[in-house]
């Protein structure tokens, strides 16, 4: 059974034009070809990158978040209700008023303060700001690529395809590639969840399925194409996060600018005008349409309609940085304040510092 479907997997005319097989694509004559099993070394390299990570976090961007006077929001903690906490942990996190008036009665408590409780109890869940800084990364973008004929005419990618033998900055490439968005998928689950999880994890599915195809397809130059086009604005976007996160606006704000013009220029113009006008039209003039030629497209629309959903939360960002509000993450929940809580206390005893009453009603701390 098992080697029936392996046979079938494999099957050439999957990955393959016709009238060429496996063997077209062994070594020799100098030439060497990627092979299906070199992938094995991403797996042991993506637990790598999570060591890596861990210890980039801990010894690298904790001191740096304190040298940037990254500071965390005092975070005032539920009162313990056990009550409360079975609602808030079995049914919803966001009770609806019927539920509110349920549980204060339930709990003893009013309405107000039930209120209040899931709104603290909430931001106990939310992520720090140190978590989030501490999760900014810089990626690299490979500059080896520049120095391909293909980079420059992409006529080139598919020349005497697919006898195209392997550079060893291509391996490198792929499995540093791929072995990271292993890494981001095993990690996706512990990482800061914001409002495009699901969208994230199709998009790590959806490239880790294209690199690995593209390899076995040997569809190398235009994967290393592909992957060096969404480098390009990725480290920019992990910048503009850290800047952010550590107060310094402008700086983020002006970062972010660069980002959101190369975001839109590379995987709105660039990437379905050239890349994909390359992948889906140069190589009917090789071979005749085959499986892999449908897959490796369709794989390609899966990521360009992802694109198009971020670039609409980055437009709707700049829109708020050219009317001068705050540039916020429009992918993260905003933390919620007490402001119901401050309202109630100060119609009782006047304006609040630290739980005390002050004498100077012009100032009032806020949460």
């Amino acid at each position: 059974m098992f080697q029936t479907l392996y046979s079938y997997f494999w099957w050439e005319r999957l990955w393959l034009p016709a009238n060429l097989t496996w063997a077209d694509l062994e070594d020799r004559d100098g030439r060497v070809y990627a092979k299906a099993s070199d992938l094995y070394i991403t797996l042991p390299l993506a637990f790598l990158f999570l060591v890596v990570r861990h210890l980039f976090e801990t010894y690298v961007a904790t001191p740096l978040a304190g040298l940037l006077n990254v500071k965390e929001k005092v975070r005032l903690k539920a009162t313990p209700n056990v009550v409360l906490e079975k609602f808030y942990a079995a049914t919803t996190k966001h009770p609806k008023q019927a539920d509110v008036e349920m549980l204060s009665k339930k709990s003893g408590c009013t309405v107000r303060q039930v209120e209040r409780w899931f709104r603290r109890r909430r931001n106990q869940d939310r992520p720090s700001l140190l978590k989030k800084f501490r999760e900014a990364r810089l990626l690299c973008l490979p500059l080896l690529i520049l120095q391909k004929p293909w980079f420059y005419d992409l006529r080139e990618v598919w020349k005497g395809y697919p006898i195209q033998s392997m550079l060893p900055s291509q391996y490198w490439y792929y499995m540093i590639e791929l072995s990271f968005y292993w890494s981001l998928l095993f990690s996706i689950a512990s990482d800061v969840k914001r409002k495009d999880f699901k969208e994230q994890i199709i998009h790590h599915v959806a490239t880790i399925i294209l690199i690995s195809f593209s390899w076995f397809a040997n569809y190398i130059r235009a994967g290393t194409l592909i992957m060096a086009l969404h480098d390009s604005s990725d480290y920019l976007l992990e910048s503009a996060k850290m800047f952010n996160y550590a107060g310094w606006r402008n700086t983020c704000n002006n970062i972010f600018i660069v980002f959101a013009a190369v975001f839109i220029i590379t995987r709105l113009v660039i990437l379905p005008f050239w890349i994909m006008h390359c992948t889906v039209f140069y190589p009917l003039d090789l071979y005749p349409a085959f499986f892999g030629y449908y897959f490796f497209n369709f794989m390609m629309v899966v990521l360009q309609s992802l694109h198009i959903f971020w670039a609409y939360l980055i437009i709707r960002m700049a829109q708020k940085f050219i009317t001068g509000k705050v540039v916020e993450d429009e992918r993260s929940d905003r933390e919620e304040t007490d402001n119901s809580e401050e309202e109630e206390e100060v119609a009782k005893n006047g304006p609040l510092s630290n739980g005390h009453p002050v004498l100077n009603n012009n100032h009032r701390k806020t949460d």
